[in-house]
């Protein structure tokens, strides 16, 4: 199967540019004071090979930008992501760019402690309605917990649009069997993707050595399921591992310095070899490491 590129880090890509970039903010602080700074960023992915590109949504939610401003100004953020996003593949030239709808963890990335399962639609809702216009796939992404995209799947509209699901993984502690950063298996959120009928699964926002075991489960459940249609894929970040109460909002976690562009290939190798068609980067996977990754696996 063709293998499609996507993008790397938004975060660390503005901060490079010394665009606006604070905590607890995150990448959602550009799209308040210097919006032609994620535009910019989302142009330089698609110029070293992106073939899709994610909305600057995933800092949109009250766990960065508080309980007001997200009520006040969610859905104008999402519209504005969304916007920055189809500008970006318009001024490229590259019009067969296709743009993910980030739809992040509604209650903070790695912490399956604080869903709160009664506000998903609370939340979610406004960032879809935003996103809606500009996207080409619904991408839940950095899902720690299964009822994560099973909620955000009931709100989506009813259309032919592609719904990739993302997964982030259990980094920090050695288990028997690949899991979820919840504690529930890869095997068990795999099977209810296939009943969910998603087109993609996937890995993202945990470290790359984690990931191969991860695809290796999925694999074998898609093809005992014979659901083999589903693409699979990952796009790892730069991070050390990340604990349990990991606590996004307080600074700024290190790059591992090991991890370098062709590092970085190496493990994407690995995961195509196992017949990841989908592979991108996350967290401190910047511009580089995408054009590496172009160059190599097309």
């Amino acid at each position: 199967m063709p293998i499609t590129i996507l993008d790397g880090g938004m975060s660390r890509e503005l901060m490079r540019r010394n665009a606006p970039f604070r905590q607890p903010e995150w990448s959602a602080c550009a799209l308040y004071e210097e919006p032609s700074a994620v535009q910019a960023v989302h142009e330089d992915f698609i110029a070293h090979g992106a073939e899709v590109i994610t909305t600057d949504s995933y800092a949109v939610v009250p766990f960065h930008i508080g309980e007001q401003r997200f009520h006040t100004d969610g859905k104008t953020l999402a519209d504005l992501a969304g916007r920055l996003a189809k500008s970006a593949v318009k001024n490229s030239g590259v019009l067969t760019t296709k743009i993910a709808g980030s739809l992040p963890p509604m209650f903070g990335s790695y912490r399956a402690d604080l869903i709160q399962p009664e506000r998903f639609a609370e939340i979610a809702q406004p960032l879809i309605d935003g996103l809606s216009p500009y996207v080409d796939i619904w991408l839940c992404e950095t899902q720690s917990a299964i009822i994560e995209p099973v909620s955000i799947k009931a709100l989506l509209p009813k259309d032919d649009r592609p719904f990739w699901v993302s997964f982030t993984l259990t980094d920090d502690e050695l288990t028997c069997e690949p899991q979820l950063r919840s504690g529930e298996t890869v095997k068990s959120a795999v099977e209810k993707m296939v009943d969910l009928g998603v087109d993609a699964i996937l890995f993202n926002c945990c470290q790359p050595e984690v990931i191969g075991e991860a695809l290796a489960v999925t694999t074998a459940t898609l093809t005992a399921l014979n659901a083999t249609h589903i693409q699979t894929g990952a796009y790892a970040n730069a991070f050390a591992p990340q604990p349990k109460d990991a606590t996004a909002n307080d600074g700024l976690d290190e790059v591992r310095k090991d991890l370098d562009p062709p590092a970085y290939l190496a493990w994407a190798k690995k995961w195509t070899a196992q017949g990841a068609s989908i592979i991108g980067g996350c967290c401190g996977i910047g511009v580089e490491y995408i054009e590496t990754l172009a160059k190599n696996l097309k």
